[in-house]
């Protein structure tokens, strides 16, 4: 069944068109990360699936309706967003930011129901936060913030979860409690995940299918052994590498060759 379905998606800015002719079909309970060099259309693409923006050309599916025909009540209740930066302008504590995910629910005479704390309660569990809930949110640490946004976008119970860079900024003990609990729920749920990447090698450990963007454009979508090579990298990236087998997983591992080292790594092999 397919969960997300991006047909011949374009979209540009004032300055320029990001995206061209996108096309990419994901399954219900797929894990999919998005890769490519800055100013690829990586992010473009995640806030396009979101209905956050509207292609200027294309659809986008979601389970048999455009999303230009979904009200944005429905789109939030179905599409959860977790952003690269996300900023609380006052002294939430956690459990009230956790309960923002909630707001596709809750309706304005009713208020908060006993499902919408049970809801916050059941993700702030599963994002391993339940501790923090009486804690203000601007006294957190950048790996707890991060997991306090985990829980709000799973608050909101969706079918798809989207991301945004979730590592980004984070120490390495973060970044793989993140992706860990993402790949629990793509699991345990069958939730769909589709995830720009900025890391190579995280994106290899933890992600089923990558999508390589290139200028606007999908270079290649594949496993990560189809999509991580040495002469894919070196045209997306214009980087000389060189691609090792993971030690513990096999999965395809990025090692960044500095300039003049490259001749002498050919030189070692061949030795």
């Amino acid at each position: 069944m397919v969960g997300l379905e991006i047909k011949q998606v374009s979209f540009s800015y004032s300055n320029g068109l990001v995206l061209h002719d996108v096309d990419l079909s994901v399954k219900a309970g797929e894990m999919v990360g998005l890769l490519g060099p800055n100013g690829s259309g990586k992010t473009t693409l995640i806030k396009l699936a979101s209905g956050v923006l509207k292609p200027g050309k294309g659809e986008i599916w979601l389970n048999g309706s455009t999303l230009s025909q979904m009200r944005r009540r429905a789109i939030a209740r179905s599409i959860a967003v977790m952003p690269q930066q996300f900023h609380i302008p006052f002294a939430f504590k956690v459990g009230e930011v956790v309960m923002l995910g909630r707001i596709p629910f809750i309706r304005a005479l009713t208020g908060e129901t006993k499902a919408d704390r049970e809801a916050v309660g059941h993700a702030l569990e599963v994002a391993g936060v339940t501790e923090l809930e009486n804690r203000r949110f601007d006294e957190l640490s950048g790996g707890e913030r991060q997991k306090v946004i985990l829980a709000m976008v799973l608050a909101q119970q969706p079918q798809v979860l989207l991301l945004d860079e979730p590592t980004l900024h984070l120490d390495i003990t973060h970044q793989v409690e993140i992706l860990e609990l993402v790949r629990g729920l793509n699991r345990q749920q069958n939730l769909t995940v589709v995830a720009a990447m900025h890391d190579l090698n995280l994106a290899s450990l933890y992600f089923d299918r990558l999508v390589l963007l290139k200028e606007g454009r999908v270079h290649a979508d594949g496993t990560p052994l189809e999509v991580i090579t040495e002469d894919m990298l070196r045209k997306v990236f214009g980087a000389s590498v060189k691609v090792e087998a993971h030690p513990a997983t096999g999965t395809p591992h990025v090692v960044v060759m500095p300039e003049g080292t490259t001749n002498k790594a050919s030189q070692a092999t061949a030795e």
